[in-house]
């Protein structure tokens, strides 16, 4: 499984995304880091050109309503919507289930173990 994980919008924040990247080539995913201040059409691009099967946002600035609501759509758009979206980082209890419903495919809050994470991947294979 190839998993690209990104930071979309002006966080500049990277150390949870580095983080849970190590872990999963660890476990033994292929990893691609997109870096920094990413557009979400930057990401989708950077999803499509790398062939990835889930797209892991790691989203610390309040945004991750937006910025996944644009990724999903816009890899829809791209005919790129058997890509999983996951996302990462500061979300409110109260916003997981409305992250599912625009077809996010897991939620980890802050804090959620690295073991977590990884299981979720092992778990249910994103396509």
């Amino acid at each position: 499984m190839k998993v690209l994980i990104a930071k979309p919008g002006l966080d500049g924040h990277d150390r949870g995304a580095k983080v849970v990247a190590h872990a999963l080539r660890d476990a033994g995913f292929e990893v691609v880091y997109s870096g920094l201040k990413r557009t979400p059409e930057e990401i989708v691009r950077e999803a499509i050109q790398e062939d990835v099967d889930v797209v892991g946002l790691s989203v610390l600035s309040g945004a991750h309503l937006l910025l996944a609501r644009r990724v999903v759509d816009g890899l829809r758009a791209q005919d790129a919507g058997d890509i999983a979206v996951v996302v990462g980082g500061i979300i409110p209890p109260r916003d997981v289930e409305a992250l599912k419903q625009l077809g996010v495919r897991h939620v980890f809050p802050m804090g959620t173990p690295l073991p977590e994470i990884v299981k979720a991947f092992k778990k249910e294979p994103p396509r």
